[in-house]
């Protein structure tokens, strides 16, 4: 299996985020990718390589224009009004405000995200985009051939939707690497999200496109981040009817319960018959994850690879959450290991 990695997410480093009524150290930190390299390295899952630069055209399929210039010009306008600390969202436009780009910094950061958890700091621009690439050279690899790729992508993606950042996520990952496969020769992918939280923003991406399954096995929104998505309800529209699928768990799900969740999305994907599926991998369901609520145990995960692996499908893995720091190593690694040994 091969894994595409940077050091450059390294030059997104949040110094706090809202959580619990207090400005607290970001749980999406460096540490995380350099841990999980490090057990990914030392599974000798295959080589490990740099990503290749694919511009901007890639992200622009699936963000918003107006969007990519923002996060590319963020922080420069943020330190033009002599602030220097990270720069976050004031307020949102919810129901009764008007949906008008503002003109300052200020109202930029909170028409452009959903959450205060989310801090812009100097480098992540460029460890943002250096994420997109690590997983478009994922999909590149796949189209190559590779029957199964790991692209271990920080910051995470699958919160961030066309024209909004938010849940530690500010280009989507998963879903530009999506759109790749079906621009170069693929006509049906599956995205499979297996993170404690809702892919909202991935949902949001394809939600009336019949070119793509999105499947997603997360935490019921009505108890938890990110609330407002992620219903079973929600299906998919126009063209896109029937190609969304959600089994949102209650709290303290156990390792079974969520396995039969996942079997049920699997027969959706074999149902469906894509080229390709691409994972969006959180392993946020563990058990010790500080903030989640689940279940599952590190020798799960072996589980969760080999089942998934039981498609028999050309595999992209990119990386989401998972914030049981000590632990994230080895259960990243064990969901590629059950993967390959399944392959």
């Amino acid at each position: 299996m091969l894994t595409i990695y940077s050091d450059d997410h390294r030059l997104h480093h949040g110094k706090s985020e809202l959580n619990d009524g207090e400005l607290k150290p970001c749980f999406e930190c460096p540490e995380r990718a350099d841990i999980i390299l490090d057990a990914v390295t030392e599974s000798k899952l295959g080589d490990v390589i740099a990503p290749d630069n694919f511009g901007l055209d890639p992200i622009r399929a699936v963000h918003n224009p107006g969007y990519v210039a923002f996060l590319e010009q963020a922080w420069n306008s943020w330190t033009a009004t002599g602030r220097h600390g990270d720069a976050l969202p004031l307020n949102w436009a919810i129901r009764g405000l008007r949906q008008i780009e503002p003109e300052t910094i200020d109202g930029k950061l909170s028409y452009f995200s959903f959450d205060a958890s989310t801090p812009i700091t100097a480098g992540t621009w460029k460890a943002a985009t250096s994420a997109a690439n690590v997983a478009l050279t994922g999909a590149a690899n796949l189209l190559q051939g590779e029957s199964c790729a790991f692209s271990l992508c920080r910051p995470p993606g699958h919160h961030a939707a066309s024209d909004y950042f938010g849940g530690y996520c500010f280009l989507n990952n998963a879903a530009i690497a999506t759109q790749y496969l079906l621009d170069h020769g693929a006509t049906r992918v599956a995205v499979l999200d297996v993170d404690y939280h809702h892919g909202n923003g991935t949902q949001s991406i394809f939600y009336e496109r019949s070119d793509v399954l999105f499947v997603s096995i997360h935490a019921d929104p009505l108890q938890e981040y990110p609330f407002f998505l992620g219903h079973v309800d929600e299906r998919g529209d126009g063209a896109g009817e029937g190609y969304t699928a959600n089994f949102p768990l209650r709290w303290h799900s156990s390792a079974p319960k969520w396995f039969d969740a996942l079997d049920a999305g699997l027969q959706l994907i074999a149902d469906y018959a894509p080229d390709y599926v691409v994972i969006s991998l959180g392993v946020d369901t563990y058990i010790d994850d500080p903030i989640s609520q689940f279940r599952l145990e590190t020798p799960d995960y072996l589980e969760v690879g080999s089942r998934i692996a039981s498609l028999g499908l050309p595999m992209l893995f990119v990386l989401e959450g998972g914030y049981a720091v000590a632990e994230v190593g080895r259960n990243v690694s064990n969901v590629l290991v059950g993967a390959a040994a399944g392959n």
